[in-house]
């Protein structure tokens, strides 16, 4: 058994788990955030993608423990006062999604993506980056243009920050 302890969207929180539990099995059945899903269990699909101290990654790739004394953010942490995030903001209005079941580790991974690429986005690197999540049901062209739209609104709002 492991004890872990770590922040999950502002939220301190902690357990005793066998040591064999992955964050993704954690952040569901024990903390009941269910917006972060188990696609494939092989890291291929990213329908489990979080961040951990502020970074992407695929929870069902990490245990539990080694997330142990982080920062974890997902789905349900990026709203702020019953206000949606940009991305997911953008996702509704651009009809990034269609059966849904891909859209939390679309949205997890874009704003990671943002993050890196403060400046701004063009269609080929958010295709790029976009390579180890899979959609089952849109063919991307609406995801895509989601994630540039966000890119492109909290870049705007950075430059007017300044």
């Amino acid at each position: 058994m492991s004890d872990v302890s770590m922040v999950v969207n502002g939220r301190n929180v902690s357990g005793s788990l066998e040591d064999r539990t992955l964050l993704v099995h954690f952040l569901r059945d024990t903390l009941g955030l269910t917006g972060t899903h188990v696609g494939c269990d092989t890291s291929q699909c990213g329908a489990c993608v979080v961040h951990v101290d502020g970074k992407a990654v695929k929870s069902c790739t990490m245990l539990a423990a080694q997330a142990s004394g982080a920062e974890v953010v997902t789905i349900e942490g990026l709203a702020e006062g019953g206000e949606l995030h940009p991305v997911q903001a953008a996702f509704k209005e651009h009809h990034g999604l269609q059966c849904g079941f891909c859209t939390p580790g679309m949205i997890m991974a874009a704003v990671d993506m943002i993050a890196r690429h403060p400046d701004g986005l063009d269609e080929a690197t958010v295709r790029d980056e976009l390579e180890g999540n899979i959609c089952r049901c849109t063919g991307y062209h609406n995801i895509v243009k989601a994630i540039l739209a966000a890119s492109e609104a909290m870049a705007g709002k950075a430059r007017q920050a300044a």
